[in-house]
């Protein structure tokens, strides 16, 4: 239990900060906006070290399965993360587009962002990195209709049938993810992994046959695969985890709103925010992966996670504004639609060959930088 209580310190440093928030939330909140600020900024800190550790253990049980299991693990508990965040800030926001940004901003940050600077620090240091190319095109599909069934279509839907539109939005995302979980761990699953070759097999092939053919993987140490880390104990801090996050979000978002009242602040901001926090550990597993020439992994979680995101956001968010009668604007501006539509057509034409390089990461890592200068811009 000690070791235990050693590992997570990160969580009691979150719950410790959860118990103060509540107890000198108000007393914070009457110091003025630059205390709040602070308040905010020390809550989000504490709030992603918290989502590295709820990372951590999905990586652990990611590692127990294997793939397609376990990116799958991984993506959901970020999104679950998310779509927490996202619930309680709703009640507390007066944006109707908190949801939308925050789902424009977390496929910029997963495809452009993630996947961008893991193929250009990987292919920096391996060359080319092989992948399945099966689920890149399968990613990339469901992305573009999920996006375009929630995001796109709805700027030409009249607000009076905007309750029926939205019903049957809910209605298509979840049969898309229904089946598309079915192929993932069923039929399909081949589509979503790869086996990469040993450096002795390698070495032998030097020069024979295609670099990306796949092989069998040695397997890894007990240590690395988290073998020795117990199923239950993960599910467990998991669950714990979460709950923490979500009270700390709810903190946060007071703090925020006090804080960026009449700054003039871009309105994406917390959206940007919000995105941010559910990334952050999803960026970490992601280069490491790019660095040990593991470029599977990186589609699936940077795909996967935009696919998760936008697949099952969605719903539970419409389902939120649907029950309560909140307003809700879920079709992109022009200058996120033209971001998207660029993002998915570059995406499409970079992961269609089995191989990641250095230029096509740049070439997303670029978009990416355009996307945080289109933010500051207010666009």
């Amino acid at each position: 239990m000690t070791a235990i209580l050693k590992q997570e310190s990160f969580l009691l440093i979150a719950f410790g900060f959860a118990i103060l928030s509540y107890l000198f939330e108000h007393t914070l909140l009457e110091q003025g906006q630059f205390v709040s600020m602070i308040a905010a900024c020390a809550l989000i800190v504490v709030i992603v070290m918290a989502s590295t550790r709820v990372a951590h253990h999905a990586e652990v049980l990611a590692h127990k399965v294997g793939d397609p299991y376990g990116t799958m693990i991984l993506t959901l508990s970020a999104v679950a993360v998310e779509v927490l965040i996202l619930a309680i800030m709703m009640g507390s926001s007066s944006s109707p587009t908190l949801v939308r940004d925050t789902i424009y901003s977390a496929v910029m940050l997963d495809i452009n962002g993630i996947l961008g600077l893991a193929a250009l620090l990987g292919g920096l240091r391996h060359g080319e990195q092989p992948y399945n190319d099966d689920s890149s095109r399968t990613y990339s599909a469901m992305i573009l209709t999920a996006m375009g069934i929630s995001m796109i279509v709805p700027e030409f839907i009249p607000e009076a049938k905007w309750h029926y539109y939205s019903a049957f939005t809910i209605f298509a995302m979840v049969a898309l993810y229904a089946l598309f979980l079915k192929m993932q761990v069923g039929t399909h699953s081949y589509f979503f992994s790869y086996s990469y070759r040993s450096q002795t097999t390698a070495a032998a092939a030097s020069g024979v046959g295609s670099a990306a053919a796949p092989t069998h993987t040695p397997p890894k140490p007990a240590e690395e695969t988290g073998e020795q880390e117990s199923a239950t104990v993960s599910i467990t801090i998991i669950l714990v985890g979460v709950l923490i996050i979500g009270f700390l979000a709810e903190f946060m978002s007071a703090f925020l709103n006090e804080g960026l009242e009449g700054t003039g602040a871009p309105p994406a901001l917390m959206a940007v925010v919000v995105a941010s926090i559910s990334a952050a550990p999803e960026i970490l597993t992601a280069l490491r992966a790019a660095l040990k020439n593991r470029m599977q992994s990186v589609v699936n979680i940077a795909m996967g996670a935009s696919l998760s995101t936008v697949i099952l956001t969605v719903p539970v968010m419409e389902a939120i504004a649907l029950y309560t009668g909140q307003p809700f604007l879920m079709a992109m501006t022009p200058v996120q639609t033209v971001m998207v539509a660029i993002t998915l057509i570059v995406a499409a034409i970079n992961l269609n060959d089995g191989q990641t390089n250095a230029i096509e990461g740049m070439t997303h890592f670029v978009l990416f930088a355009t996307f945080v200068m289109l933010t500051f811009l207010g666009l």
